[in-house]
């Protein structure tokens, strides 16, 4: 279904703010992509039956917008919506209800019975046990060391200095600054520039890449990527995710493998392990670059998640 233009500005920022909240939490690409937009089609359809606050959604408004997805025909195919599709729908749902109670919002009420058990995907955050296996796999993660040495200049900046995927591809070796312990990330989310501090084992394993690995890739000196591939230009992000996959494969931990680990996930699991350890929540929100309070306090909602599994 196109994607439904809502006039709403309310309800545009609770899709906004529902699509961040999701991934904070470390749910899959997939699912932050796709629980918003169901979430956007049901404010869509409360545009529509002049129902301007969320406030205002009864048990029978949401019953009615289910029946009437029920009722709609498959685009991709003939009959109706499957059954897999309307569970997303409602899980969409249960979800912007369980955002609402985490953000001191007026619940809304939901009775829906699933069309089949659903498959609700668990929150995959390493324990700090299972960093340090992926740290020691990258001895053995790759056959020559200029590589292996890289792997694990990888996991420091994904993991102990809690990058996102891209500040991590747009890194210069200028910005790795050991003199005053900082890397300086030129590329966080919406451009907003960041200093994030590194300890002294961090600024070794950047150090022993950047001076011993780093060299012995083509074309090195004329690159001022801090992570080059073996063609001497700058990584890109699928090239990070291939390296992740391989150090996973060979920590050979099927707990890890199970957890169908992503790069973003190394970043959740830092924040969550900074939470444990009691850090103001103001120094991880500084940390991981985010732009208000409120997306950094998802993690204590996680924490709480994780500590009742």
């Amino acid at each position: 279904m196109k994607k439904l233009k809502l006039q709403n500005d309310s309800y545009r920022i609770l899709v906004s703010n529902y699509k961040e909240w999701l991934d904070i939490l470390g749910y899959a690409e997939s699912t932050v992509y796709q629980l918003p937009n169901h979430l956007q089609e049901f404010l869509y359809y409360l545009e529509q039956t002049d129902i301007k606050n969320i406030h205002h959604v009864t048990a029978k408004t949401v019953k009615d917008y289910y029946q009437e997805l029920q009722q709609r025909a498959n685009e991709r195919q003939s009959g109706s919506l499957s059954k897999s599709y309307l569970n997303k729908h409602q899980q969409a749902l249960k979800k912007f209800k369980e955002y609402l109670q985490n953000h001191n919002h007026k619940s809304i009420n939901i009775h829906l019975k699933s069309e089949k058990q659903p498959t609700e995907e668990k929150l995959n955050i390493l324990t700090q046990s299972e960093i340090k296996q992926l740290f020691r796999a990258t001895e053995y993660s790759h056959t020559e060391s200029r590589f292996k040495l890289r792997d694990k200049a990888i996991l420091t900046v994904l993991y102990s200095c809690g990058l996102r995927r891209n500040e991590a591809v747009h890194l210069d070796l200028s910005d790795i600054l050991f003199d005053k312990e900082r890397v300086f990330v030129r590329k966080g989310k919406n451009y907003k520039e960041r200093f994030v501090p590194i300890n002294r084992k961090n600024a070794e394993i950047l150090a022993d890449y950047i001076y011993e690995a780093r060299p012995e890739f083509y074309q090195s000196n004329v690159s001022e990527s801090l992570f080059i591939n073996h063609h001497g230009t700058r990584m890109q992000g699928m090239s990070f995710a291939n390296r992740l996959k391989a150090i996973v494969e060979v920590a050979d931990n099927k707990t890890i493998a199970e957890k169908s680990i992503t790069l973003h996930i190394l970043r959740h699991s830092i924040a969550t392990h900074l939470l444990q350890q009691n850090v103001p929540l103001e120094s991880i929100k500084t940390f991981l670059g985010h732009s208000s309070l409120e997306s950094t306090q998802i993690y204590t909602h996680l924490l709480k998640t994780i500590e009742n599994e």
